[in-house]
C-alpha cells in the first residue's frame, strides 16, 4: 500500500459564523496528482487555505504523513513539507526572479530541487533571473510561483488555479511539467474551475 501523504477527514471550514466547507474528506498518496474541480465560490481555495494553516480550525482532522496538523501555524506547515502555489501568484514584486526563487529555499529543506533544476524546467526564468517579477508575463510569473514553491522541496504541493488568466499555450506548457515534478516523489493537489 502506498504511503498516505495527506488525509483530511470531515474537514469543516468557517469564516466567522459562515460555514464554507462541510465534511470534506480526501486522501493523497505519495507520487499522486489529485485534481479538484468546481465552480467559483465552491470552497476550493478555502480547502487549500485550511490545509496550509492559513485558515485554522484546530478541531479539523488534517493529517500529513499520519501526524495531525490542524493546530499548526502556516509557517510550521511549510516547514514540514507542504507548499502552495496560490491563486494570483503572490510574488514579491520588488525582488528579482532569482530572489523570489531563493525565498522558497529559505526553509532549507533538503531535497531534489535547486535553483538550477528549476531553471532546467523553466529555462526562461534563467534568462530573466535579474529582472523584477513585475517585468514578467503572466505565464512567466506562474512559472516563477511554481519554481518558488519547488525550491522549498515540499513533499506535497498545492496548486490553486494555476491556469487562471493564462493563454492556452502557456497552460499546456505548465501542465506538461507537472508529471516531472511528481516523478521526483512529490505529490500534488491541483484546483481548477
Amino acid at each position: 500500500m502506498s504511503e498516505k501523504v495527506l488525509l483530511t477527514d470531515n474537514l469543516d471550514a468557517f469564516y466567522g459564523d459562515f460555514q464554507a466547507l462541510f465534511g470534506v474528506s480526501i486522501q493523497v498518496v505519495k507520487g499522486e496528482i489529485v485534481s479538484i474541480i468546481g465552480a467559483n465560490g465552491a470552497g476550493k481555495t478555502t480547502f487549500m487555505r485550511s490545509i496550509t494553516g492559513l485558515l485554522r480550525n484546530p478541531k479539523d482532522k488534517i493529517y500529513f504523513k499520519g501526524k495531525q496538523i490542524a493546530s499548526l501555524r502556516a509557517d510550521q506547515i511549510a516547514k514540514i513539507g507542504i507548499a502552495m502555489v496560490p491563486e494570483g501568484r503572490q510574488l514579491f514584486k520588488s525582488l528579482s526572479v532569482k530572489e523570489n526563487l531563493l525565498i522558497g529555499a529559505a526553509l532549507k529543506r533538503k531535497g531534489f530541487w535547486s535553483i538550477e533544476k528549476v531553471y532546467n524546467i523553466f529555462p526562461i526564468l534563467k534568462e530573466l533571473h535579474h529582472l523584477p517579477s513585475t517585468a514578467l508575463s503572466g505565464g512567466q510569473q506562474q512559472m516563477l510561483a511554481i519554481g518558488r514553491a519547488l525550491m522549498s522541496n515540499p513533499e506535497i504541493i498545492l496548486f490553486d488555479e494555476i491556469s487562471l488568466g493564462l493563454a492556452p499555450i502557456i497552460i499546456k506548457n505548465i501542465y506538461k511539467v507537472l508529471p516531472n515534478i511528481v516523478k521526483e516523489g512529490m505529490s500534488a493537489i491541483i484546483i481548477e474551475q
